[in-house]
């Protein structure tokens, strides 16, 4: 992934499949539909000369004890719906249940 720093922005580039839905995976728990939007907040420490192997971050706002989301795969077509802002999406058999406002979308009836 490529990242560039302009100033006070960070943009992120995914450079493949797997990037492109880890980012929207973060996006989706970040950005809230109604309401403030979450932080990323540091933790620990980030040594780039002793530690190449990864930073870390908290989404401030999402309490890991609650984080249980599980790629889930539908099963057949169907519509997709979030309780709390109203999108609606359709997916195919396969596709993966995507998050929304924090929250996994629910199957429409």
């Amino acid at each position: 992934m490529r990242i560039d720093i302009i100033k006070s922005r960070v943009m992120f580039y995914p450079q493949t499949a797997e990037e492109k839905a880890k980012l929207e995976a973060i996006w989706r728990l970040l950005v809230e539909c109604v309401g403030e939007s979450r932080k990323l907040v540091p933790v620990g420490e980030y040594v780039p000369q002793k530690d190449d192997r990864r930073v870390t971050f908290h989404i401030e706002g999402v309490d890991p004890e609650e984080n249980t989301y599980v790629e889930i795969r539908l099963e057949s077509d169907a519509d997709l719906y979030c309780r709390t802002c109203s999108k609606v999406i359709s997916l195919k058999a396969g596709d993966v249940i995507p998050m929304c406002c924090g929250k996994m979308m629910e199957i429409l009836d």
